[in-house]
């Protein structure tokens, strides 16, 4: 098989770019497979990396879950360090999101009201917050993401129906608890 010009040039490339390679060991922070990508938090103190499901699946894994361990070959990009090939992932660190603490940051709110239903109105996993609306001319209760991962939730999509218990909380209603709807607590099953 000959080896053109056109080769030989590319060979370069890969070369060069395998010169800039660093190997880094770190956790999974957040991996969302819908949006195609999520983020290791380095052991070293470096920035973020990114990780893009393409370099993910490529390497043999089908997603990475919060808290697994990963070491990966990186690559500096415009934009930052990007993941270019993951050598390797133990899940045995993952969390479950039922297991995470509340971060000191989230105000906790006591509930005032009952389990009740409403629908997600809007939700933003990347800015970790959305609300909910029990209907027309009721107030919006605002849910924050660390709420639901103490109730094993990952996300929610706008039009979902979910049961919540909520308070008064610095700027309005806030969910103090949210099952998805139809859950062995829901009214249905009482």
């Amino acid at each position: 098989m000959g080896y053109g010009l056109g080769l030989d040039r590319d060979a370069g490339v890969a070369d060069e770019a395998a010169a800039n390679f660093i190997e880094i060991s770190g956790f999974i922070k957040w991996f969302d497979v819908s949006k195609g990508f999520g983020f290791v938090v380095p052991d070293n103190g470096m920035p973020d990396i990114l990780l893009h499901v393409t370099c993910l699946r490529r390497d043999g894994f089908q997603t990475a879950y919060e808290g697994a361990r990963v070491v990966c070959e990186v690559l500096q990009r415009p934009k930052g360090l990007q993941a270019f090939r993951v050598l390797s992932m133990d899940e045995s660190t993952a969390i479950h999101p039922a297991q995470m603490p509340a971060p000191r940051t989230h105000v906790s709110v006591t509930p005032t009201s009952g389990l009740e239903r409403a629908v997600v109105k809007w939700f933003n996993r990347l800015r970790g917050f959305g609300f909910l609306s029990r209907g027309e001319g009721t107030p919006d209760i605002f849910v924050h993401m660390e709420t639901l991962r103490r109730y094993g939730i990952t996300e929610l999509r706008p039009g979902q129906t979910v049961l919540v218990k909520f308070g008064p909380g610095p700027k309005g209603l806030m969910a103090a608890e949210v099952q998805p709807d139809g859950g062995p607590h829901g009214p249905a099953s009482h």
